[in-house]
């Protein structure tokens, strides 16, 4: 059976503020909802919380502020077995925050206040090197420099020998340099990518494929774009030539072939943390060397699991909760 991937993830950590409402507001209007939950939340934070279910040893590296909040968000990661010890305290600034309005259809609209992840220094970075691990997820809720630095310490020395992924979400304005600068595994949503490649905007599964390949040809080995219900496409170094499971798309002078990856049928309730989930789900499933079609998969049906239940890391699923959303079971069992 051998033994579970490790997983550092290098990411941010917020306390969540969810109010569920009717519809959506629009601006200068007022909607009611529901009473306000405070939960963990954080892409970071969601994102090794994700893997950690799904199998993975997780080492958690962030920062939090010297308050209740960022005592709250350290337990709740050692309570699912997550090493939070490389989490900094920051004296004097708040823990990031998260309001996060959902609507009846499961979408929402989120606002953050960074606080203590901008206080995330390069040192942390320059820790990452030193640690063992067997996939490294990097995510954009902390500073650029911060997110180059672990790139060039941690990624830049065997480019594909320990997967690295990045997830640019939200994209920062210096997102294309970023990337021109050499990405093992870039992980973005249909915005994002639109955001990245200075599109006006992406819809659907044959453009998002069309954009993971110009995404490989502007710097990312591998490129994910996601593409919610319809499942995620994929383009890279990695891809096989050919499979009956997916579907090829790529101009003739394409440098590497693109293919989707289906979604699966579910009813969503709240999309918060969806897409956390696809990303922690995809790291352990390639730190753990599944094939890259079959990992990509699994983590489509991760983060259709996780639109099925409320709440970001309180959605975040176990393998057991995959299988009875998806019917697909998840590659991995540990003796």
């Amino acid at each position: 059976m051998g033994k579970p991937p490790r997983v550092t993830v290098l990411g941010s950590l917020n306390m969540d503020i969810s109010v569920t409402v009717p519809r959506l507001p629009g601006p200068g209007m007022t909607v009611l909802g529901d009473a306000a939950r405070f939960t963990p939340g954080g892409k970071g934070a969601n994102q090794a919380m994700a893997a950690a279910r799904l199998g993975a040893q997780v080492r958690m590296v962030g920062a939090v502020g010297d308050d209740d909040f960022g005592r709250q968000l350290t337990e709740a990661l050692g309570s699912e077995g997550i090493d939070a010890r490389a989490v900094g305290v920051a004296t004097g600034v708040p823990t990031g925050l998260a309001m996060i309005t959902v609507d009846s259809a499961g979408e929402n609209i989120i606002t953050v206040a960074p606080g203590a992840n901008h206080h995330v220094g390069e040192s942390a970075a320059g820790g990452i090197a030193g640690i063992p691990y067997d996939a490294l997820v990097i995510s954009a809720e902390v500073p650029v420099p911060v997110i180059r630095a672990a790139l060039e310490l941690a990624c830049g020395t065997a480019p594909g020998a320990t997967p690295c992924v990045l997830n640019l979400a939200p994209a920062p304005p210096e997102a294309p340099a970023i990337v021109a600068g050499g990405v093992d595994w870039l992980v973005v949503n249909e915005s994002e990518a639109a955001a990245i490649l200075g599109l006006p905007g992406i819809d659907g599964m044959a453009q998002a494929q069309e954009a993971a390949t110009a995404l490989t040809a502007a710097g990312a080995r591998n490129a994910v774009v996601t593409v919610g219900a319809e499942g995620a496409a994929l383009a890279g170094l990695s891809v096989p030539k050919a499979t009956p499971k997916a579907t090829p798309k790529a101009s003739p002078k394409a440098a590497t072939q693109a293919v989707a990856v289906g979604g699966f049928k579910v009813t969503a309730v709240d999309s918060v943390g969806a897409g956390d989930t696809f990303v922690g789900a995809l790291a352990v499933a390639l730190a753990a060397g599944v094939p890259v079609l079959d990992a990509v998969r699994a983590a489509v049906a991760a983060g259709a699991t996780a639109v099925t239940r409320h709440g970001a890391q309180a959605g975040m699923p176990r393998p057991a909760d995959i299988l009875a959303t998806t019917g697909l079971r998840w590659p991995l069992s540990w003796s």
